[in-house]
């Protein structure tokens, strides 16, 4: 075996240094002019922090890892929870005066449209949003918040124990009887998800349809992926309200379970970032806000099999294409007035 000597190892990690130093200087330099000079400013600051309530805390701290490796110097701290207790750690932030937030991402559009109203965000429209999907590339007309995350939420069951011919095909299905003790779903007073899917399931059935699955005693977690790791787990056999990226993922992980696609409508959720107005890492949050628009933000969110928001970035795979998706959405204003409402309708209803 060749020996390698000690001037030998330290002249090769000299090496590394260097062709690493050229590296991030080509790097650099490939950047668009408008990323490049956030991009300078971005590394006197050093780092940025993520609140994010959207994707799943593997797949934010994959996002923030290629944010890092596409901009060497700016360093992601990933901040993971589900959206209501994302907002509510921004509110408490507010009131004590604190800044620590640069970017925050949630589920539900209404914390969005609350923080623009009330004037704490700050206006900035990255250039690379022209290039995400053309349907959600201006969620806010003003350019206080955009595009990060398209949420698809639909059903899934274990198909260890349920044969397909037997799954629900609906919404509706979902509350018979005969699923009584297999149902699981998340709770709409931590996941802004399921907040905006209660808000639609009201509008469509009425607040019986949740007088009657409280009668089926379904398993509630918080996140509206918990139930994802109940089906895994066999403790339920019927999942409502999953995100269709944590539910694909664990499908790939050989998990018995299926999507189901309902009849009665996938609730798609287009969901924002925005920067708060008072974020300490400003040339960071707007050069994060570059990335989520550009294909690298897709690309690494695509490894956990969410949905690209860009037509240049390939759809994970076992994904029905968008437009064979029937799909369905409260408005803005119903969420708004609506999911302060299920909070209480749901505390009342199921006790907790």
């Amino acid at each position: 075996m060749t020996k390698i000597t000690k001037r030998q190892l330290f002249t090769g990690a000299a090496g590394f240094a260097i062709g690493g130093t050229a590296m991030r200087q080509a790097a650099a330099q490939a950047l668009p002019p408008h990323e490049a000079e956030l991009y300078a400013a971005a590394k006197r600051e050093g780092e940025l922090t993520w609140y994010s309530g959207q994707l799943s805390a593997e797949s934010s701290e994959a996002v923030g890892a290629a944010f890092t490796r596409q901009y060497p110097g700016v360093k992601v701290n990933v901040v993971r929870s589900t959206s209501q207790v994302a907002f509510q750690r921004l509110s408490q932030d507010v009131r004590a005066g604190v800044a620590q937030c640069d970017v925050f991402s949630s589920t539900d559009i209404s914390h969005s449209t609350f923080l623009k109203r009330e004037g704490m965000y700050m206006q900035y429209r990255p250039k690379n949003i022209d290039g995400v999907l053309e349907a959600v590339r201006n969620l806010d007309p003003d350019d206080y918040f955009h595009i990060s995350y398209l949420g698809l939420y639909l059903m899934a069951y274990n198909t260890a124990k349920v044969p397909a011919a037997d799954a629900p095909k609906s919404w509706k299905d979902a509350i018979d009887g005969k699923w009584k003790n297999q149902v699981a779903i998340g709770h709409p007073g931590y996941s802004g998800a399921i907040g905006t899917l209660c808000v639609l399931l009201r509008k469509l059935y009425g607040w019986d349809y949740f007088k009657t699955l409280e009668r089926s005693r379904p398993q509630i977690g918080r996140s509206s992926q918990d139930p994802v790791t109940m089906l895994n787990a066999g403790e339920r056999t019927v999942g409502l309200g999953v995100p269709i990226g944590t539910t694909l993922y664990s499908m790939s992980r050989g998990n018995p379970i299926e999507l189901i696609y309902p009849t009665d409508g996938t609730l798609l959720v287009p969901s924002p970032s925005g920067i708060p107005k008072n974020a300490p890492h400003p040339n960071a949050a707007k050069l994060f806000m570059e990335f989520a628009a550009a294909p690298g933000f897709s690309k690494a969110a695509g490894e956990f099999f969410n949905l690209p928001l860009r037509s240049d970035v390939p759809s994970p795979a076992g994904s029905r294409p968008i437009d064979q998706i029937k799909l369905v959405q409260p408005t803005t204003e119903e969420i708004e007035t609506g999911v302060p409402e299920i909070k209480e309708l749901w505390r009342d209803t199921f006790g907790v």
